[in-house]
């Protein structure tokens, strides 16, 4: 099994003056997901190289068993730091991709042209991808062959508004993720804040929050091992 990660380059908060980039949490869930069911790992992301990390994910109270893990393993963080280009993969290479959030992929992975194209060849070749929390907003630009949006018709989840509006940060993001996917036709359905939610749709699997990460990649799994 071969799974590529797709991280966020970006690390500005807007214009807060505050840092942003991946949710520790969202990666390291997935990542042990994956590694302890023996998946072959690639790290990707648009600049290459180490992406920014949401210092605040790194904070006490956001900290897991399996952010602990990630940051004591000297292997996975040597991987974080080499991150290979996002326009060096080919989807050919993998099995599936799995996007984790985080805001700042609202800033680059939502435009990225790369990312766009690359999810697109990932559904057209029939494979599974897998998106969470902030990460599902960067479908905006996907589309289906005919050019309609792919989440169109689509079951999904995402960082809800109401999550947003708890963080304070409804005025910064570029744009909401719930809005933004229902706007496109989406079905998207949410729990109470913060509250474990997958939601799987054939080849699409999405996760409400950073506590849905573990769960969205064991979805996956599932998925490419029916």
């Amino acid at each position: 099994m071969k799974v590529l990660i797709v991280l966020t380059s970006h690390d500005t908060l807007g214009d807060t003056g505050r840092k942003t980039g991946f949710w520790l949490e969202e990666l390291a869930a997935p990542y042990y997901v994956f590694k302890d069911a023996g998946a072959e790992i690639t790290l990707a992301s648009p600049k290459g190289g180490q992406p920014p990390l949401d210092p605040k994910s790194d904070e006490p109270m956001f900290q897991t068993d399996l952010t602990r893990r990630f940051t004591a393993d000297e292997a996975a963080k040597a991987q974080l730091a080499a991150t290979v280009r996002l326009d060096s993969v080919d989807q050919k290479d993998f099995d599936t991709v799995f996007y984790p959030g985080g805001h700042g992929p609202l800033w680059d992975l939502a435009e990225d042209r790369n990312s766009i194209g690359l999810i697109q060849s990932f559904v057209r070749a029939g494979k599974p991808i897998a998106l969470v929390c902030h990460a599902p907003g960067v479908l905006r630009h996907v589309t289906n062959p005919d050019g309609t949006p792919f989440v169109q018709g689509r079951s999904l989840t995402g960082f809800t508004n109401s999550e947003e509006e708890a963080v304070g940060l409804t005025k910064v993001v570029p744009f909401l993720v719930e809005d933004e996917l229902i706007g496109l036709g989406a079905v998207f359905s949410k729990i109470k804040d913060w509250g474990v939610h997958t939601v799987v749709d054939g080849q699409l699997i999405t996760g409400q929050n950073p506590a849905s990460s573990s769960e969205a990649a064991e979805a996956l799994i599932a998925v490419l091992t029916r």
